[in-house]
């Protein structure tokens, strides 16, 4: 329970730094629509997200896995869509670039941290 909710406020801080880099993520709300919309990313990047890895490994392994930043960006925009009020994202390319952002800022809490 304690790490689910570690990871809804990591997924939120990464959403703030991503807007805070100018890269066509926006994000407008306060501190409860920071943490719904990583709640949001969060339960797109458990149900959806291994779904369309999935169907997509041909396409992985064709791109050595650069297909993979792709799917970061779809995800994105899909959480995006699905909270418009909080969190617009401007394009495809914005899409990746903050799924990156989002993937990389989530891999150094991780390196960097104890595991339980």
């Amino acid at each position: 329970m304690t790490r689910a909710l570690l990871q809804v406020v990591l997924n939120g801080v990464a959403v703030l730094i991503a807007a805070y880099l100018g890269i066509g993520i926006t994000y407008t709300g306060s501190l409860l629509g920071l943490l719904l919309v990583g709640l949001v990313i969060g339960l797109v990047n458990l149900i959806v997200k291994p779904i369309v890895t999935f169907f997509s490994f041909p396409l992985i392994v064709v791109t050595l896995g650069l297909f993979y930043l792709v799917i970061n960006g779809l995800m994105l925009y899909l959480a995006a869509w699905l909270v418009p009020r909080h969190l617009h994202v401007d394009g495809c390319g914005a899409a990746i670039l903050g799924g990156l952002v989002i993937a990389l800022v989530n891999w150094l809490v991780r390196a960097f941290s104890k595991e339980s």
